[in-house]
This record gives C-alpha cells, sequence and structure tokens, in this order.
C-alpha cells in the first residue's frame, strides 16, 4: 500500500486503497452526459484510471470508442467490451493520439505534485489536434465541508469522515461506503487546488481551460495550447517547469 493510502472491505484493494468490489458497485452518475456534451459524436476517448469500468461502459453504449488504462489488473478484469491497458498513468506514452482525454475521481488532486504534474503531461501527450482534455475536479467545499454524508437513491451511504492537514498543503482524506451486507473505507492523500493553481497547473503541461462544464465548475474541458519558442501543442513538453 502506498504511504497515506489504505482501504478495508470485503475484497481486492489497490495500493491506492481502492477497492475494486465496491467500485464495481458504485453506479454512473452524470459523468457520461458531461462527457457527451463536450466531444463529437463516436470520438475515440482515453479514459485515464477507468477502474472497473463505471463510465467506460456507460460511454460504449453511447457510441464512443474507449481505450481504458488502469494500472490495476483487478480492475481492468472488470471491463467489457473496451481496449485495456495496464499502465500508470503518469508513465502512459502510446504514442498515438485520441479526440479526448478523460481524468476523471479528482485524480488531478495528486497528493504528489510530481505526480499531478505527470498525470497532466500524460493528458497533452494523448490529446489530438483540435481534440481535448477532460478534467474532474473537486468541490469549492470538499475539505471544509466535512463531516458529510449522502444517501444513494442505490440504497447505500456515502460518507466523508474527515479531511486533516498533513503538510505541504496536503490533507488526508477518509471516507466510507455502508451498504446493508458490507462497509469499505478509503483513506487517501488530496492536494487542494484553488483556481488559479488549476489553472497554472494546466499551464504547466501546455494546456488551458476551454470552458468549464458545469455550473460547480467541478468538469472542464481543456485543450492543447502553443509551447512558445516550438510552434507545436503542449505534448512536447518533456518535464515540470
Amino acid at each position: 500500500m502506498r504511504e497515506g493510502y489504505e482501504g478495508t472491505g470485503p475484497g481486492a484493494i489497490t495500493p491506492d486503497g481502492c477497492a475494486v468490489e465496491l467500485y464495481a458497485r458504485l453506479p454512473v452518475g452524470d459523468e457520461p452526459e458531461i462527457i457527451a456534451s463536450a466531444v463529437p459524436e463516436g470520438a475515440r476517448v482515453l479514459e485515464l484510471g477507468s477502474g472497473v469500468g463505471r463510465i467506460t461502459h456507460a460511454l460504449l453504449e453511447r457510441g464512443f470508442t474507449v481505450t481504458a488504462v488502469d494500472e490495476s489488473a483487478e480492475m481492468l478484469e472488470r471491463i467489457r467490451g473496451a481496449r485495456t491497458i495496464r499502465s500508470p498513468i503518469e508513465e502512459l506514452d502510446l504514442g498515438e493520439t485520441f479526440d479526448a482525454v478523460l481524468l476523471a475521481s479528482f485524480l488531478v488532486h495528486a497528493g504528489d505534485a510530481e505526480v499531478r504534474r505527470g498525470l497532466l503531461r500524460t493528458c497533452a501527450r494523448h490529446a489530438a489536434e483540435g481534440g481535448c482534455v477532460l478534467i474532474q475536479r473537486e468541490g469549492e467545499d470538499y475539505h471544509t465541508n466535512v463531516p458529510r454524508e449522502r444517501v444513494d437513491p442505490a440504497g447505500f451511504t456515502v460518507r466523508v469522515v474527515s479531511s486533516e492537514p498533513v503538510g505541504d498543503g496536503v490533507h488526508s482524506v477518509r471516507a466510507e461506503y455502508e451498504f446493508p451486507d458490507a462497509v469499505w473505507t478509503q483513506t487517501f492523500r488530496a492536494r487542494p487546488l484553488s483556481g488559479e493553481q488549476f489553472e497554472e497547473a494546466l499551464g504547466e503541461a501546455g494546456l488551458a481551460v476551454d470552458r468549464y462544464l458545469t455550473d460547480d465548475r467541478t468538469w472542464v474541458r481543456a485543450v492543447p495550447v502553443p509551447v512558445p519558442g516550438t510552434g507545436k501543442g503542449g505534448a512536447s513538453i518533456a518535464g515540470p517547469r
């Protein structure tokens, strides 16, 4: 298990504390509609951090072609109908580009800033000319409105129990998922980013906000921008600035 990451509950737990059985139970929300509103019909999508395919399968049903990437073999085994690739996101280099690159699940808030830079460089590297990167951010009160809970219509309860600063702008977050027959917990590191910090991080990777897709600004459509002196987009950046 990675330092600062932990998961409990039935079934396999990935190194970042994600429970495979839990993620297989979670229903898809409005993510597919948000994504479909921002990309062309039938687009080729690179989904980074796909997990068990909660969003993957919904996109396939809408006619998109999806390449699903995750570092957990147990997660990828649950995906049907999509090309799957096992790899850490920040190390991925497929040598091809896509109409849309998807980085959901608040991955852009990785506690390790170098990991975040790697994630965003991977996004930029795989975005086609004229393509886009779709990113899901934390809500503004994600770390302040705690503890909180939500009862899902499917019959389970999600709680964010705590979010405690652990230094260098990073928080340790503990979440609980309570089902009638099982309980899972996940503890992970997250780095809150203001709107300015988020857009600065995009710029480091050669990306810029095209538009915010939701009123709460948690979903963002970003696009590659030229790198001064190269005439090329963000995919040409070799490392953090």
